[in-house]
């Protein structure tokens, strides 16, 4: 039983104001609201963003009678590790979040020997229903406030910093390809990816070149964000190159077809200068057939052209009991051979 697109998420208590969720100015007026001087705000902002301290007890150059009005007006604890995986001989760590309500979200940190790189979450669940992703057939719980979403980086910022990974390792690259579409919590998403980029003391000061951005294809969301000035990649989830397919691999194909699509990421690139990086999932006799990789090579051609495709093949990863699997070896080098053909990398 197939279940039906949201894009709205459910209403369910936001957790409390995170100094994240403000920008530098409502963060000075919050500050003066306690009475304090405004520059008490960018202190604690040098600690947060900067420092990647988020415990006020080691924030020394602040009282004690500050750190704790401060902390309790802006540091609220927003989102607590439930479950920690290491693989890859320790250069992946998986961390399985609660929020303040239980909800539950993931993020990733894997290391390189070039980067360090951090999947997040931008929502807790999915509401696109994507039949071959766990995360879609669990439906959607909520939308991840801003500083839920920074805070996930803020951690693997300071995790790579303190050797989690091996050794110690400035986190370099943000990819919004964890839980829930980004562009269906377009709000705060972008408020997020502002905290992340902005220097500190007002970000985290990772370059916006850094941040990818996914989407299954919510057309009027890409072109909003290719106004707002943000020249991060966008990563389209197209899957399948043809339209029959694609509205049972990817539901909100029922709205916007691929030409659509293909034509707003193309939009995209030229408001933006930026590559755009298709996703395809590789799944065994359903979408991975010789054709298909021409006619996704083709089309990239011609709608995006070969400065601004990037293609990434990605074997599925099957959940237990899931009719889907991923592709074998010799497809995928197949398929991979058919796209290059078409002069798309």
């Amino acid at each position: 039983m197939s279940l039906p697109l949201v894009f709205d998420a459910p209403r369910r208590a936001l957790p409390p104001t995170h100094l994240a969720d403000l920008s530098p100015e409502q963060r000075r007026a919050v500050v003066a609201e306690l009475g304090l001087p405004p520059f008490r705000a960018d202190q604690l902002a040098r600690h947060y963003f900067g420092r990647l301290e988020a415990d006020p007890a080691a924030m020394t150059d602040l009282s004690a009678a500050d750190r704790e009005r401060l902390g309790a007006a802006l540091l609220p604890a927003l989102v607590t590790p439930v479950t920690e995986l290491t693989c890859d001989d320790g250069a992946t760590r998986k961390t399985l979040w609660a929020g303040h309500d239980g909800t539950r979200a993931e993020s990733v940190l894997m290391g390189y020997p070039d980067r360090a790189t951090v999947c997040i979450s931008s929502q807790a669940g999915c509401g696109m229903a994507c039949p071959f992703c766990a995360t879609g057939q669990g439906g959607l719980r909520r939308n991840l406030s801003c500083a839920e979403i920074v805070e996930q980086v803020r951690q693997a910022a300071a995790a790579a910093r303190d050797g989690v990974l091996g050794a110690p390792a400035r986190l370099s690259n943000v990819v919004f390809m964890g839980m829930g579409e980004p562009l269906a919590n377009y709000r705060r998403v972008v408020d997020a990816v502002r905290r992340i980029t902005d220097p500190a003391p007002a970000g985290l000061g990772i370059s916006a070149r850094g941040v990818t951005v996914s989407t299954v294809g919510l057309v009027p969301a890409i072109d909003k964000l290719a106004d707002e000035g943000l020249p991060v990649t966008l990563a389209v989830s197209l899957h399948t190159p043809d339209d029959e397919l694609r509205d049972t691999l990817v539901p909100v194909n029922s709205r916007w077809k691929v030409a659509e699509v293909l034509a707003a990421a193309r939009r995209y690139a030229d408001a933006t200068g930026r590559r755009v990086s298709i996703e395809y999932a590789l799944i065994r006799d359903i979408n991975d057939q010789p054709w298909r990789a021409e006619l996704l090579g083709r089309l990239l051609r011609s709608e995006l052209g070969v400065r601004f495709a990037h293609v990434n093949l990605i074997p599925l990863n099957p959940t237990p009991g899931s009719e889907w699997d991923a592709s074998p070896r010799p497809a995928q080098e197949e398929f991979v051979a058919r796209v290059r053909a078409a002069g798309v990398a």
